[in-house]
């Protein structure tokens, strides 16, 4: 039976290298897809790993009717065997719920990836409706890492190598961006609690008041015994 397939992660994680290798792997098996995607780091109408994995895809932007277009590309004696959505976190409810229609009335296998949660730790809209109307939703096992070594877990916003908490939802960026314009970092539960990013940790062990160490005590330090 088609499934409505979500797959979820943080940044940084392989999902748009994982949504690769699906059209990759079906297509060497003579299956033909339908590649979405919406506001990709390597612009319109491409979708794009970080391993430099890059491919044609069609733009969808608000407003875009996923069943009226697959509709029509069908009508027109075209062939769709799947659908493959990327950044589908960006969607909007009611484009989920088209996606759904896709799956159940015109039978194609629909794969959706896109991150949970936005730089606040809230759902996106069209994440929240993956959850809701998914067949099955996967964790990609790929774990990004923070900057502590731990799984990293949620999405942190920077300026200038700080995370910030206020802001429009949708910022098109990425990781390992230039100190001075709007990045994201991938961190755990705890660092993301705290606000404190790679460049926030680094600062902190710079500080000379890391280890504060009363000097008077520098004499009662213990030594090796010259008694035999």
């Amino acid at each position: 039976m088609p499934e409505l397939v979500f797959f979820s992660g943080t940044m940084d994680c392989g999902k748009s290298t994982l949504a690769l290798q699906i059209e990759h792997n079906r297509s060497a098996r003579g299956l033909q897809g339908m590649i979405f995607t919406r506001d990709d780091r390597a612009g319109e109408g491409k979708l794009s790993s970080r391993l430099g994995l890059v491919t044609d895809a069609v733009e969808a932007a608000e407003g875009f009717d996923f069943y009226a277009y697959l509709v029509a590309h069908l009508s027109q004696g075209n062939r769709a065997d799947y659908v493959i959505v990327d950044e589908a976190q960006f969607l909007a409810g009611e484009q989920i719920d088209q996606l759904a229609r896709v799956v159940d009335d015109l039978e194609l296998d629909v794969f959706a990836f896109g991150i949970t949660t936005d730089f606040r730790s809230k759902l996106f809209p069209g994440s929240q409706r993956l959850v809701e109307l998914a067949d099955r939703v996967e964790v990609l096992q790929v774990e990004a890492l923070c900057w502590c070594g731990a799984r990293a877990t949620h999405n942190a916003r920077t300026i200038g190598g700080e995370m910030v908490v206020e802001g429009a939802q949708v910022v098109v960026g990425d990781v390992n961006q230039a100190p001075d314009e709007v990045g994201y970092e991938v961190l755990c539960r705890r660092h993301h609690r705290r606000r404190t990013t790679a460049a926030a940790a680094h600062a902190a062990a710079l500080s000379p008041d890391v280890l504060p160490v009363d000097p008077s005590l520098g004499d009662s330090v213990s030594r090796p015994s010259s008694r035999s």
